[in-house]
């Protein structure tokens, strides 16, 4: 079921996902060479707790952390681990969830971790404007297939693969909602989009081929030829006067310039 949202709970759901964005300003602070996923997990969950939300990720389907903390050829769901330490040149997805005031906060954000390689900056540009190019189709009475296949055309136009089995969801007073949003698709097809809806919109995004495989952790979801990825998400609410982008990535933009 697609749950609408009055415009009293959009905006408890835009102060969990501004809290999101603060938390990811705050990571950028420490989001360099010689730091521990461990470490920023522990960050992060400080940071939410201090603010009177709590990690949404912490014990969701089972999830050991309060972050997702994804390196290179990681696409989502990394465990945050004392003996991941981040090096010059990597590139870091970092998931963060907050629950306040009974609704979810959701957004992605991937870091370049020192000087990293130009190729590789690129996937991260297309990633990252392939999530506006999107959202720009988050319109009443467009259809989710409209966003699918605006990301998907996007990037594959750059050269860049698209993963298929995650997707983007519905958010609100749980982490997934109806309906899946994917990142491939046909303009047209889908769920129609409704004043109301609130989606999370989240490009993940391949150098290589599209084909990713589970660890041995059962979370971490890596591509399957060991080539970079890239993810960034955004919650958004469709509404008659255009879609209202509810987290943010100023927080993070002060701390590292908003070009990639």
């Amino acid at each position: 079921m697609i749950y609408l949202k009055t415009d009293e709970e959009i905006e408890l759901m835009r102060a969990a996902n501004q809290l999101v964005g603060k938390t990811h300003g705050e990571l950028a602070k420490h989001i360099k060479p010689g730091i521990t996923t461990l470490q920023l997990d522990k960050i992060a969950d400080t940071f939410i707790r201090d603010h009177g939300a709590v990690p949404a990720f912490l014990g969701y389907r089972g999830f050991p952390n309060s972050i997702c903390t994804s390196v290179n050829d990681q696409v989502v769901h990394g465990l945050p681990s004392a003996k991941t330490v981040l090096k010059d040149g990597d590139i870091i997805s970092v998931d963060c969830g907050t629950i306040l005031n009974g609704f979810v906060g959701d957004s992605a954000y991937t870091y370049c971790v020192g000087e990293v390689a130009e190729e590789t900056k690129r996937l991260l540009r297309t990633t990252k404007a392939a999530l506006y190019e999107g959202i720009r189709q988050a319109l009443v009475n467009h259809r989710v297939g409209d966003i699918s296949d605006t990301i998907q055309t996007y990037c594959q136009k750059r050269g860049y693969s698209i993963v298929r089995e995650l997707v983007g969801h519905g958010c609100g007073r749980t982490m997934h909602e109806s309906p899946d949003v994917p990142n491939f698709g046909r303009r047209g097809c889908g769920p129609l989009l409704k004043s109301g809806m609130t989606i999370c919109i989240e490009p993940m995004i391949n150098k290589g081929g599209k084909d990713v495989i589970i660890e041995n952790d059962k979370w971490t979801v890596r591509t399957k030829d060991r080539t970079p990825s890239a993810h960034f998400e955004h919650c958004v609410a469709i509404r008659p006067e255009g879609p209202m982008i509810l987290s943010t990535f100023d927080y993070v933009e002060e701390i590292t310039g908003k070009e990639i």
